[in-house]
C-alpha cells in the first residue's frame, strides 16, 4: 500500500544508503535527500580527483546537511578515492605483518585526513575479520592477519586513528567473514566453526573495536549455524541484537553490507531484505546499485512503510534505527575541528604519502629460495598470533644484504600497470590448494637487503587474477608502472585468465614475475611454475598471501598498493 504518513516515509528514507551513477548528484538523488534520505555511498565511478570529490560531497550536503556520506577506503586493494592510481597506503595484512600498532594508527589517521578533506562522514573500514582460512576468496590481505590478538590490536588502532581525524570508522564484517571459502558477492557463505571457536577467534576484534569507540559496524552476509542456523547474520535478530547489541554492548549505527550481493539477493527481493534486516536490528541499509531514476530507492522506502503498516516492523524499531543514523551524522558534525586541523593535504600530502611508504616498506619480506631456512610454517602460540616479521631468511646471498635508503615521495604517476583482467575462476569457492603453508611474515625485512638484483631494465610479466569484487576492477598492481619510473626502458605485459598463456620471455634481460594469491589460483600457480622453469633467475613478487617461495628472489608485499609497488621498485633497482 502507498505510505500514508509523511513522518513514517521520512523515517524510512533516513535508514537508506544507496549508491548512484555519475560524478554529480542525479536529480532523483537530490530530491530524495530533500525527502530525508539519510545516506549515500560513493564508489570509484563517482570520483575523479580530490577537488571533484569535495565538490560532489558539498552538493550532497547542500540538499541534506545531515547526510551520511560513506565510502570504502580500506587502503591496499580496496580504495575509492585513489582507484585510478592505487592507494598511497598499504592494506591491513601489510600493517599486520609490520605489527606496529602505532604505525597502523598513523596510517588510519592519514586515510582519515584524505577523507576529511572531502568531508566524508563514514569510512566502511577497518576489516575486522580474522583471516583464519587461507582459501578465503574475498578477505585475504584485507585482514590484519590469521590470529585474533593481532587482528584485535590493529583493529582498535585503526579505529582510533581514523576517528582521530574526525571520520567515523565501521568495523566489518560482523560476526566475522574470515573462515569462509565462498565470496558473499556471489553466494551465501557458511561459517562452520563451533561457538567456542567463534568467541575465541572471530569476536575479539569486534570487541576491541567497540571498546575503542567505533561509531559503526557492518554486518556480513554470512550463515553462522552456531549462532543462528536459520538466517544469515544480516537478517538474524539473535546475531545483530542478541550478540552485537546486548552481549558486546555496541550502541552505534549498524549498517548492512550491500543488499544486491547474491548471498542475500538470492534469498529475498530487495525490499524484503531491508525490512528483515531492520527488524533484526540493523539501522542502515546499504544498496550499492540503484536504478537510473531512483525507482529502486523509493521501492525500498515503500516496502519499509508497508511493513510498518502490516505490523511486521515496529515503528519504534524504525524510529530507533533512524535516530542512530542521525546520531552518527551529529557525531561527524561535532568534529569539524579534527577534520580542519593542520595536516596532510587532500591527496594524502607529503606526510600522508610518507607514512604510507614507511608502512609498505615495513611489510615487505624477501627470501632467496634454497639458500637459507625461513620462518616456521605454523605458529604454535595459543592465539595463533606470532610476532609478525620475526621470521628471517638467514644468511642470504651477499648480493642482497645491508640497508637501503627510504623511498622519497617522488612523482605519484608510477602506477601505469595494466588493469586487472576479468577473471571468475572456478576455484573461487573451492578448497585451499596444497602448498600454501608459508606464513606471511616469513623472510627477512627489506631493510636487511641492499644491493639490488636488477642491474638493467627488466621485462615484467604480471600474471593477474581479477582482484576480489570489493576492489575496484581498475585498481592496478602498480609494479610495472613503478619500475618504468625507477628503471626507464622497463617493458612488460599482463596475463589474465581470459588468455592464460605466457608471452615470449626475453633471454637477454632480467625478468620480474608479479602474481597475486598464486596459491589460491591454480592457473596462476601453473604459469608461474612454467615461467620459473624457463627463467630460474627471475624475481618473483607476490602481492597477496605468500605461497611456497620460487625464483631466484621471492618478494612479498602482503597487499596491492601504490606505496608497496614503489617500495619494491626502488629496492629492485637500487633507487636509480
Amino acid at each position: 500500500m502507498p505510505h500514508s504518513s509523511p513522518d513514517l516515509a521520512r523515517l524510512a528514507m533516513t535508514v537508506l544508503q544507496p549508491g548512484f551513477d555519475g560524478v554529480t548528484p542525479p536529480g532523483w538523488l537530490r530530491r530524495a535527500l530533500g525527502e530525508g534520505l539519510g545516506g549515500t555511498v560513493l564508489f570509484a565511478r563517482n570520483l575523479v580527483d580530490p577537488a571533484q570529490t569535495a565538490r560532489l560531497v558539498a552538493e550532497l550536503r547542500a540538499e541534506n546537511p545531515a547526510v551520511v556520506v560513506a565510502v570504502d577506503e580500506e587502503g591496499g586493494a580496496v580504495t575509492r578515492l585513489e582507484a585510478g592510481t592505487g592507494s598511497s597506503f598499504p592494506g591491513n595484512r601489510a600493517l599486520g605483518v609490520a605489527d606496529d600498532a602505532g604505525l597502523t594508527e598513523r596510517v588510519a589517521r592519514a586515510i582519515g585526513r584524505l577523507l576529511a578533506a572531502a568531508d566524508v562522514t563514514l569510512d566502511y573500514a577497518p576489516v575486522a575479520d580474522v583471516n583464519a582460512n587461507p582459501a578465503n576468496p574475498v578477505i585475504g590481505v584485507r585482514s590484519f592477519g590469521p590470529g585474533p590478538e593481532l587482528t584485535a590490536r590493529h583493529t582498535a588502532a585503526w579505529v582510533r586513528g581514523l576517528q582521530g581525524a574526525g571520520v567515523a570508522a565501521c568495523a566489518k564484517h560482523f560476526p566475522g567473514h574470515g573462515d569462509t571459502v565462498t565470496d558473499s558477492h556471489f553466494a551465501l557463505p557458511t561459517v562452520h566453526a563451533r561457538l567456542d571457536v567463534l568467541r575465541e577467534r572471530d569476536l575479539p576484534p569486534f570487541r576491541a573495536a567497540v571498546a575503542a569507540g567505533v561509531r559503526a559496524v557492518m554486518c556480513g552476509h554470512l550463515l553462522v549455524p552456531a549462532l543462528d542456523p536459520d538466517a544469515p547474520a544480516t537478517l538474524s535478530r539473535r546475531i545483530l541484537t542478541g550478540l552485537l547489541r546486548e552481549e558486546l554492548g555496541f550502541d552505534g549505527m549498524l549498517v548492512t553490507d550491500a543488499i544486491e550481493m547474491r548471498a542475500v539477493a538470492a534469498l529475498h527481493p530487495p525490499g524484503e531484505i531491508a525490512v528483515r534486516a531492520l527488524a533484526a536490528g540493523a539501522d542502515a541499509v546499504c544498496a550499492g546499485v540503484s536504478s537510473p531514476g531512483g525507482e529502486s530507492v523509493h521501492a525500498l522506502r515503500e516496502a519499509i512503510v508497508e511493513a510498518v503498516h502490516a505490523g511486521r516492523l515496529p515503528e519504534e524499531r524504525l524510529a530507533e534505527a533512524a535516530a542512530r543514523v542521525l546520531a552518527l551524522a551529529s557525531w561527524h558534525a561535532g568534529r569539524a575541528d579534527l577534520r580542519n586541523a593542520p595536516g596532510p593535504g587532500p591527496e594524502g600530502g607529503e606526510d600522508g604519502a610518507a607514512v604510507g611508504l614507511e608502512a609498505a616498506r615495513a611489510a615487505v619480506r624477501i627470501i632467496v629460495p634454497g639458500t637459507a631456512a625461513t620462518a616456521e610454517a605454523e605458529d604454535t602460540s595459543p592465539a595463533g598470533d606470532g610476532a609478525a616479521g620475526d621470521g628471517a631468511a638467514g644468511d642470504v646471498s651477499s648480493a642482497v644484504n645491508g640497508a637501503i635508503p627510504a623511498v622519497d615521495d617522488a612523482s605519484p604517476e608510477v602506477n601505469g600497470a595494466a588493469p586487472a583482467g576479468d577473471d571468475a575462476p572456478p576455484e573461487v569457492n573451492g578448497a585451499a590448494p596444497a602448498g600454501n603453508g608459508l606464513v606471511p611474515e616469513a623472510g627477512a625485512g627489506i631493510g636487511e637487503h641492499s644491493l639490488p638484483p636488477l642491474r638493467t631494465p627488466p621485462f615484467v610479466v604480471d600474471i593477474t587474477p581479477r582482484l576480489n569484487p570489493a576492489a575496484d576492477p581498475a585498481t592496478p598492481t602498480g609494479l610495472l608502472g613503478a619500475l618504468r619510473e625507477t628503471a626507464p626502458g622497463t617493458t612488460g605485459c599482463t596475463v589474465t585468465a581470459r588468455v592464460p598463456e605466457l608471452p615470449a620471455v626475453p633471454d637477454d634481460r632480467p625478468v620480474v614475475l608479479v602474481v597475486h594469491d598464486a596459491g589460491r589460483h591454480p592457473w596462476v600457480r601453473e604459469l608461474l611454475a612454467r615461467a620459473v622453469r624457463l627463467r630460474p633467475d627471475a624475481v618473483v613478487v607476490e602481492t597477496g598471501i605468500p605461497d611456497e617461495p620460487v625464483g631466484a628472489v621471492y618478494v612479498t608485499t602482503h597487499g596491492v598498493s601504490r606505496a608497496s609497488a614503489r617500495v619494491v621498485a626502488h629496492w629492485l633497482t637500487g633507487d636509480k
